[in-house]
């Protein structure tokens, strides 16, 4: 029976589609491709001319085709990617660059596709634009560290009553506390950079998932497009989409540092606390209520973090289909770059906010003396003083402030006749504290300045981080300039060696093809 098998069954169609795509699918599947062209532009171009200079290196393209090919590609290189023709009615990206070459020099455009998938070139091309923005996004965050190191080291001094669950804790200073979000920072630079050494290695040469019998070196593409070397599995260079889930996952992170961060400005920049107050350059006024300065990049900042957040789920939720699909990488086109150029706003952001943040020492110290911050510092005197066991001076002595709160009595006025009081009821005797003078044990500069442990508020330990910081954030900084230096290089040399073939070729007497 015609077009059945001899079970009965019908039998599929083979080969390309006959027909052009369904308008639907334009809308909803091309257009959202195209839509991320712009990313991809200058990526693909690079890919082109590596591919094109490999070819003719293993002398699969005539000259005449390497000469009109590269000239081509020479010119779509200094056309802006808003300014080319994609279409998502001719498909996907690729699909509109291939009918512009047609269109121009006619089935010499058909070599670039020796040996090579459209979607090879598209898998470099995105390696090539993230690879960028990592090096930038690192220099950013170096920026905002940097920043919020200058201030710490200004607000050495502050004191500060530090607070978990907002609730006060114990007292610290304001550049003690701001330290702790760039440590976040430099892990943050540090693993963007890690994930920078995986991805800056070339897919290129891998085919579909085997590779391809034209091509039995896939080293000279790597190096000529400036990748520190290829990924060793064809099938896996073609479809990996760990190292993605990885940034994401980072940047995530950074921005969720810097929630946290936003999220305590925001507290403290209230009238209730009023510890900080930001410039109005980061500030909304209220269009019915004339009082009102809202902290209006705060909430920027917070809102940007969950946004990075739902990019790492939404994609995480894409990839778990079976491999070797497409929709596992055609929504990273689009949406990697964007939760990257996202966090390089979002932390330019925040550098500029912690640079010109007005701090009120006044209002911090205020509440540090009305409050029981030194609680954990008398318990620990007693412990040494007396030789009691942690827990009985935590009863005491939490007894005691309970006693000074209903009383009314701050902190640094605790007397050695109240803890007297407290041990009688807790254990059934004084401990002779009465007429003993607490002032430094209860004072929280002294507290602070007993904090001289590694990591600690102290000044010296805070001067030691400062130091030990700034050369760390330095080493970050060029490391990140090496290496977009480094790609500058690469992607000009191979653009200089295209232009010179063409020079080479037209030097030789050969014509290029037209359509």
């Amino acid at each position: 029976m015609t077009g059945s098998t001899g079970t009965g069954r019908r039998r599929r169609s083979e080969g390309f589609p006959q027909t052009g795509p369904a308008q639907e699918l334009i809308e909803s599947g091309f257009a959202l491709e195209n839509a991320d062209a712009g990313f991809l532009h200058r990526g693909l171009n690079l890919a082109d001319v590596a591919h094109v200079l490999d070819l003719a290196r293993r002398g699969i393209v005539p000259p005449e085709a390497e000469r009109a090919l590269l000239a081509l590609l020479l010119d779509v290189v200094e056309i802006p990617a808003e300014d080319f023709d994609y279409d998502p009615t001719y498909g996907e990206p690729y699909n509109s660059r291939e009918r512009y070459f047609v269109s121009r020099i006619g089935d010499v455009a058909g070599w670039l596709h020796a040996g090579r998938p459209r979607r090879e070139a598209a898998r470099v091309a995105l390696r090539l634009h993230l690879r960028r923005q990592l090096t930038e996004l690192v220099e950013e965050a170096v920026g905002f560290a940097s920043d919020a190191v200058d201030r710490a080291e200004e607000h050495a001094a502050t004191l500060l009553p530090d607070q978990t669950y907002l609730q006060q804790a114990q007292p610290s200073t304001f550049g003690h506390y701001l330290l702790s979000f760039v440590y976040s920072t430099v892990r943050d630079a540090r693993r963007l950079l890690d994930e920078l050494d995986r991805l800056n290695t070339s897919p290129g040469g891998a085919g579909c998932v085997n590779g391809t019998r034209l091509l039995e070196d896939r080293d000279p593409i790597a190096a000529a497009l400036g990748f520190d070397g290829v990924i060793p599995h064809t099938r896996d260079a073609m479809w990996q989409v760990d190292g993605l889930i990885h940034i994401l996952a980072t940047v995530a992170s950074l921005l969720s540092n810097f929630s946290k961060l936003a999220e305590d400005l925001e507290i403290f920049s209230s009238s209730e606390f009023d510890f900080v107050d930001l410039a109005d350059a980061y500030s909304r006024s209220s269009i019915l209520m004339p009082q009102k300065r809202n902290p209006y990049a705060l909430a920027i900042v917070r809102g940007a973090s969950g946004v990075v957040i739902g990019r790492l789920t939404g994609f995480l939720a894409v990839t778990k289909s079976p491999s070797a699909r497409s929709d596992n990488l055609i929504f990273a086109y689009g949406e990697v770059p964007r939760a990257l150029d996202l966090s390089l706003q979002i932390t330019r952001l925040m550098a500029g906010l912690t640079r010109t943040l007005r701090v009120n020492p006044d209002r911090m110290r205020e509440e540090l003396d009305r409050g029981y911050t030194q609680a954990t510092d008398l318990a620990e005197h007693l412990v040494q003083r007396l030789g009691v066991d942690y827990r009985t001076a935590y009863v005491v002595v939490g007894n005691t402030v309970r006693a000074a709160s209903r009383g009314g009595v701050p902190g640094t006025a605790i007397t050695g006749a109240m803890i007297d009081e407290a041990a009688l009821a807790h254990t059934g005797r004084t401990w002779g504290l009465a007429g003993t003078d607490l002032a430094d044990i209860l004072d929280p500069r002294q507290i602070v300045a007993s904090r001289r442990a590694e990591g600690g508020a102290a000044p010296e330990a805070l001067a030691a981080m400062v130091t030990d910081l700034r050369g760390t954030l330095r080493a970050l900084a060029d490391e990140a300039l090496a290496r977009s230096e480094a790609f500058d290089r690469s992607e000009q040399a191979l653009l200089d060696r295209a232009r010179d073939a063409v020079s080479r070729v037209a030097a030789a007497g050969v014509t290029a093809p037209g359509p």
